[in-house]
């Protein structure tokens, strides 16, 4: 699988993006999606995920009502929608894919985009 995300940018705070990631390859729709963030000398996170259904989500506690994670799976395409973005949002952000929702370490990645917040 392979995943290509892009839609990062600079915002001020308080305002809204919305993060695409265009999987190809294997049948991408049978992968949990994920969404990631890196920011500067920080561990990577994880934000948010979403089943193979498109119905069952979950989230991080510090975006949990200000992101939406959905997913497409007719073009192969899941989202992030960002609102309410906050200076401490700012990193880069990667989508990944993989076969289980529990898993840890996700099988495949996409370069990162880059989001920046300002106050």
């Amino acid at each position: 699988v392979q995943l290509q995300a892009s839609g990062g940018g600079l915002v001020q705070a308080g305002g809204s993006l919305r993060l695409s990631c265009a999987a190809s390859g294997r049948t991408s729709g049978t992968y949990v999606m994920g969404w990631f963030r890196q920011a500067p000398g920080k561990e990577r996170e994880f934000v948010a995920k979403i089943d193979q259904s498109t119905i069952i989500a979950y989230y991080a506690d510090s975006v949990k009502g200000r992101f939406t994670i959905s997913r497409d799976n007719a073009k192969n395409t899941v989202y992030l929608q960002m609102n309410s973005l906050e200076p401490d949002d700012t990193a880069v952000y990667y989508c990944a894919a993989d076969r289980s929702w529990s898993a840890k370490e996700y099988e495949y990645w996409g370069q990162g985009t880059q989001v920046t917040v300002s106050s």
